[in-house]
């Protein structure tokens, strides 16, 4: 095989409920993921001698500055552990052709390594007695981040645990979002311990963190008012402390319509959900005129996982 080229979509968090601070340094959580249709392509391809490389693609639809190209890259990392599982060498050029937004909060660098790990595994492994399962990738990518298995499954999917421990999601019908990208990342960690730090200052303790019933139930139903309702991100205060200027950006998407808003994730990127696909274009047209945002994008859910083209 020369080449496998695998596509991966963008995550948004329509649930992110964070529990108590646990020994290992993470929070218990609870995270309904939602893929969306901004799709990465990472291309693997065999390199000469032993050498890994990472590039970012000639037409990329976002800016790729913050992409790192050396082994600390997590596409970098995926290809290494699939080639060691295998017994092979990691002799790789990897290329990603970006269009979820950078260090965004949708999760695109895990994307990219879910599509790695799956574009590795098509390279390398025998396609007539395979080594490695889907279920083997998504445990080799749970030790990645606690968005890699959600990347390689895709739909939508209730994470507990640090996230990476999945049960798919009933979701009927299609949802239709607006995203309003921002100048410069969030570091996820600093968004976490600032979530700690507002609340160790109000004196409140983490609750265990459960599904939402109303959000499964506006799923089930493809009911687009209700789950706009009941979307939830207990990492927003910290958000918008640490990036004062996403107040701005919500409040123009909720004035403009939108039927449900929050951060993703960890932020920076805004994530508006809108009645049908006509209200999106109206929505994105009033964000990209109000100047709130660094780029306004739209796409739909669910859509399948990491795949390979």
């Amino acid at each position: 095989m020369t080449a496998v080229t695998v596509r991966v979509p963008a995550k948004v968090n329509l649930q992110l409920s964070v529990g108590p601070l646990r020994d290992d340094g993470y929070h218990d959580l609870v995270n309904v993921f939602h893929a969306v249709s901004l799709f990465d392509e990472v291309t693997a391809v065999p390199a000469d001698g032993l050498a890994l490389t990472v590039e970012t693609a000639r037409g990329s639809l976002v800016a790729v500055d913050g992409v790192p190209t050396d082994g600390g890259n997590l596409a970098a990392r995926a290809a290494v552990l699939v080639a060691d599982r295998l017994g092979v060498e990691p002799a790789v050029a990897i290329r990603i052709r970006k269009a979820i937004p950078v260090a965004g909060g949708m999760a695109g660098g895990s994307a990219d390594a879910a599509a790695a790990l799956l574009a590795c595994a098509r390279l390398w492994d025998s396609p007539d007695e395979p080594l490695l399962s889907r279920d083997d990738l998504m445990e080799l990518g749970a030790g990645l981040g606690s968005d890699v298995p959600f990347a390689l499954l895709g739909g939508t999917a209730i994470g507990i645990g640090r996230g990476e421990q999945l049960t798919p999601a009933l979701a009927r019908g299609t949802f239709h979002w607006v995203f309003a990208t921002a100048d410069g990342g969030l570091s996820t960690p600093a968004v976490y311990a600032e979530c700690d730090r507002l609340r160790d200052a109000q004196g409140e303790e983490a609750p265990w963190p459960e599904v939402s019933e109303e959000l499964m139930a506006a799923l089930a139903t493809g009911d687009a008012k209700a789950l706009g309702a009941a979307l939830s991100n207990d990492l927003q205060d910290a958000a918008l402390v640490l990036r004062p200027s996403l107040s701005r950006t919500l409040t123009a998407g909720q004035d403009a319509g939108a039927i449900g808003a929050l951060v993703s994730g960890s932020g920076p990127t805004c994530a508006f959900l809108a009645e049908n696909v006509e209200h999106a274009a109206d929505l994105a047209a009033v964000l990209a005129g109000e100047g709130v945002a660094k780029s306004v994008v739209r796409a739909s859910g669910p859509v399948p996982g990491a795949t390979v083209m």
